[in-house]
């Protein structure tokens, strides 16, 4: 992966003149390997730099909630906790890469911090591959990957300034420069985030709740540099973190005082190097802190056994990955690599500390191809995880090109989720005999491609044993088997003048056990994406339909969460090439809805912004 990910920055250029030419996305998620959207076998969209900045969107799970395939569930507004649903999958299965570097949390169980405070103005691009790519990226993508790709420098020296207004007094503003001077390539950008918010619970659900506003603040950089020392040898060092302080909801009493912090950076350094014309090697170390420290004052008196309460979760990431590309011909490609990690957890409750430790390595390797109307992807990897097991995975994808715009595609693969150190260790809980996530998956359909016009269906099943839960005491157990059925279908093209992107999802995940629907995922979801260019002007909107899905009300009562429709509008005008204005209005019809029990969502909003760029 992280070869392709800098052989894409080191050819930038390149790159984008191909999509100019071909009007087609560039991917390289959904097999490590540099190729056509189109042509990727396993179910892959791109959100791309110019989506990001026409629609701009507060925060990343507001623009994945557009993408097929994808749910998610926060407990309240921006920098609330949020968890990502993928086909079904449970949030765990869902993978987040940043630029190629896993962001796993050893002593998180399900949510991504990082997605509700990484700023979108940071982002290039960002790729979603769904289904299981197990044995492409190992444990954690069972149910597919989200890639993000900060922004790199290419071209001459610029730089750009933005500041942004809107609803329960939300700020933000930041500035950038980027660019290449001969062989050396930058980028630099801060933002600064901060918004009153609203209040993350309902109190008319809960009389425990405080019903004041709970906002959040965050300061946010994005930095890279590389040094080509010829045209076979590069080097270079990325950084980004996020500094952020946000308030919650705990429901332990209606004067109750709940705020956190949520801090993450992450740095590495590569060496990427082609060794001949046809190796192209990169080594890549990096390393990634989180720290989560939350504190909640002023409870009911006996409610947490005193009137202060404090937790913290820290985890820090030291790894090392070794990725090879080897072109055996000009149709075919073989990826290997090695990886290996060491994880270190803290999980204090302001009176004791607990600390984890565990190493991770793997060995991987694909083949990718094409022989006549004939493409494959095989891939095989192997995983071993501290105390935890080993495994082997495998995927193979097959296309048989009916047209030269019509193609069939199929593909079976299996995959496995180890437990991470908290299940394992916490103390109390945790359950150091935990077996592994075991799960098998195969998908079949049909893709139409010409020009900017691809539509795609696809038919998925899934199953899933030895699911990682607890039981009536939170301990943690594995508790048996899961399964889903369901039917895909994105489209992306242009009609009477309009840019089109829409998008259905039906799925049926079951608990194999109870025959239950499992919970925060509904049966059928949708969205429809339309946009037009005139000029100096962008006008756009989407609707967005999530279908109804239960969710937990207590410790054995569940509360069916109704399904709800949300329309949103923006729009952006290019005073000239250097700036423009936009605005935008979330949730146009104020709907009022949850996708946590007990949680509130946002209303209306109205935004409106100026970026200059010099």
């Amino acid at each position: 992966m992280l070869a392709s990910c800098f052989a894409t920055s080191a050819i930038a250029e390149e790159i984008a003149g191909t999509e100019e030419k071909t009007l087609q996305p560039v991917v390289v998620t959904a097999s490590r390997v540099e190729q056509l959207q189109k042509d990727a076998i396993p179910s892959t969209t791109v959100i791309t730099s110019k989506m990001i900045e026409n629609n701009k969107l507060s925060d990343v799970p507001s623009l994945l909630r557009s993408e097929a395939g994808i749910e998610f569930s926060r407990t309240g507004g921006q920098g609330n906790a949020v968890s990502v649903f993928m086909r079904g999958t449970e949030s765990r299965h869902v993978l987040v890469l940043l630029d190629g570097i896993p962001i796993q949390d050893a002593v998180s169980t399900g949510t991504v911090d990082f997605l509700s405070q990484v700023q979108l103005d940071q982002i290039d691009r960002i790729e979603v591959v769904r289904g299981n790519v197990s044995a492409i990226y190992g444990s954690g993508a069972m149910g597919g990957v989200i890639q993000i790709f900060t922004k790199q420098g290419s071209g001459k020296p610029s730089g750009n300034v933005f500041a942004e207004y809107g609803t329960h007094n939300t700020v933000k503003f930041g500035a950038g420069v980027s660019g290449q001077h001969d062989d050396t390539r930058f980028a630099l950008s801060v933002t600064r985030y901060k918004t009153n918010g609203f209040s993350s619970m309902n109190p008319d659900k809960n009389s425990l709740v405080n019903p004041d506003d709970d906002g959040d603040r965050n300061v946010s950089l994005n930095a890279s540099v590389s040094q080509r020392l010829n045209k076979d040898h590069e080097i270079g060092a990325r950084f980004y973190m996020y500094n952020a302080r946000f308030d919650f909801d705990s429901g332990s009493g209606p004067e109750d005082n709940a705020f956190g912090k949520s801090k993450q950076k992450t740095a590495s350094i590569f060496s990427k190097n082609r060794w001949t014309k046809d190796w192209l090697s990169t080594v890549t170390l990096s390393y990634t802190d989180m720290d989560r420290p939350t504190q909640v004052v002023n409870t009911v008196p006996g409610m947490w056994g005193s009137n202060d309460y404090k937790s913290r979760y820290q985890n820090q990431a030291t790894r090392i990955q070794w990725e090879n590309q080897i072109s055996l011909s000009e149709n075919w490609t073989l990826t290997a690599g090695v990886d290996g990690t060491n994880e270190r957890g803290k999980v204090g409750d302001g009176y004791s500390t607990h600390s984890y430790d565990g190493d991770k390595y793997s060995a991987f390797a694909g083949l990718i191809g094409k022989m006549g109307n004939h493409n494959l992807q095989a891939n095989v990897r192997y995983d071993h995880v501290d105390d935890a097991g080993a495994d082997t995975t495998g995927y193979l994808g097959y296309g048989y090109d009916l047209t030269s715009n019509w193609k069939l595609l199929a593909s079976a693969s299996t995959s496995f989720l180890a437990p991470n150190l908290y299940q394992r260790y916490v103390p109390i809980y945790g359950n150091k005999d935990l077996k592994s996530e075991h799960s098998t998956n195969y998908e079949g359909g049909i893709q139409y491609a010409n020009n900017k016009d691809l539509l795609r269906l696809t038919v998925f099943q899934w199953h899933t044993r030895d699911l990682i839960s607890t039981d009536a005491n939170w301990n943690y157990i594995n508790i048996g088997k899961a399964k889903s059925t369901g039917v895909e279908l994105n489209a992306a093209t242009n009609l009477v003048g309009l840019d089109v992107r829409a998008n259905l999802t039906w799925q049926d995940p079951k608990n194999r056990e109870t025959d239950k629907q499992l919970l925060k995922r509904a049966k059928f979801f949708g969205s429809l994406n339309i946009s037009k260019t005139m000029g100096a002007w962008y006008f756009g909107g989407d609707i967005q339909y999530n279908g109804s899905r239960d969710d937990y009300k207590s410790v054995v009562d569940t509360y069916n969460l109704n399904s709800y429709w949300l329309v949103n509008l923006n729009a952006r005008y290019n005073i000239n090439k250097n700036v423009s204005l936009y605005a935008r209005i979330e949730n146009l019809l104020n709907k009022d809805y949850e996708t946590t029990y007990g949680y509130e969502q946002p209303g209306r909003g109205a935004y409106v912004g100026v970026n200059f760029k010099m």
